[in-house]
């Protein structure tokens, strides 16, 4: 996970790199009128960033535009810091950002409308849904909680912060329905007890 941090870092930054003071991981800071400054610098680390990169970083299907889709997990909207927001209130967030970026009214943010948009003055808005938690587990836990409280350098014996307990939890939980899942697989099915109505015959 490190490397990849790394990795965009090197590929975005472009001029004072790597922000040094690690964003909050609480959504209660006032609505900014640059979010992409504050999802840049909370969610990835990076201070120095244009309107290409921005697009290019948050592209994941590397089409050239953004989709609805895109755009609700670029604004974290079904983060659990979001969860007990409406479908239709989430919907209506990701709508702003549209109204904003697509002016032919396509249903999808093109490259160059964007970075013409952001040219001309225009700027993500803060729609209400947090910095934009979009990363899996492991990210979410290393950006926001092992970086600001850890270290490369830390021992198992030190993980005790009540996050440290919980992101362990989820990893224990997810290797035992792996688990479950592999046994399952493994069991065999035997002709002899299936009921005759439901043998082929």
């Amino acid at each position: 996970m490190f490397n990849r941090l790394i990795l965009l870092a090197a590929v975005f930054a472009l001029g004072s790199g790597v922000v040094n003071a690690h964003g909050s991981h609480g959504d209660d800071q006032p609505p900014s009128n640059d979010w992409a400054t504050r999802h840049m610098s909370e969610e990835h680390h990076i201070g120095s960033f244009d309107a290409p990169s921005f697009f290019t970083l948050h592209d994941y299907d590397n089409s050239g535009t953004w989709t609805f889709d895109e755009v609700r997990k670029t604004y974290g909207t079904d983060h659990e810091t979001n969860k007990g927001l409406s479908e239709s209130q989430k919907s209506e967030a990701v709508r702003k950002v549209f109204d904003l970026f697509d002016p032919g009214n396509t249903g999808f943010i093109a490259r160059e409308d964007f970075i013409k948009a952001i040219n001309a003055g225009t700027r993500l808005p803060d729609v209400g849904l947090g910095p934009g938690h979009h990363g899996d587990i492991e990210y979410e836990y290393e950006i926001h909680h092992f970086e600001k409280y850890h270290g490369d350098d830390a021992t198992e014996e030190e993980l005790t912060h009540p996050e440290d307990i919980e992101h362990f939890r989820q990893h224990d939980e997810e290797e035992l329905a792996q688990l479950r899942v592999e046994k399952l697989e493994e069991l065999q099915i035997v002709e002899a007890m299936i009921p005759p109505k439901f043998r082929r015959n």
